[in-house]
């Protein structure tokens, strides 16, 4: 009696089970574009990020200079002209607040 084996052959790689030098060539090749297109992601979120810092950085420069007192005058008008925004604002920040100091616990 006499076994009788086959071998299987896949794409890309040779009898012996080693890759062939197309498909090496493919996988450099993607994973070249791959870096490329993280690079420009990385790039394009620095920029972002940079942009926010500028404006963060204007608004912390602006509260130093402001007066609390013109500061807690505009929140009255503001919540006397848009009630219903000014309750779902004042509900979200006692909810997130509520959250942070509970999960200190």
């Amino acid at each position: 009696m006499s076994q009788n084996t086959t071998s299987t052959d896949f794409p890309g790689t040779s009898p012996s089970g080693s890759q062939t030098g197309s498909a090496t060539g493919t996988a450099s090749a993607l994973a070249q574009e791959y870096g490329g297109k993280i690079s420009e992601a990385a790039s394009q979120a620095k920029d972002f990020v940079s942009d926010k810092i500028t404006v963060v950085g204007d608004k912390i420069k602006d509260l130093q200079n402001a007066d609390f007192a013109e500061m807690a005058e505009n929140a009255k008008d503001y919540t006397r002209k848009n009630p219903g925004q000014a309750l779902l604002i004042s509900a979200a920040a006692g909810l997130l607040l509520g959250l942070i100091l509970r999960g200190r616990r």
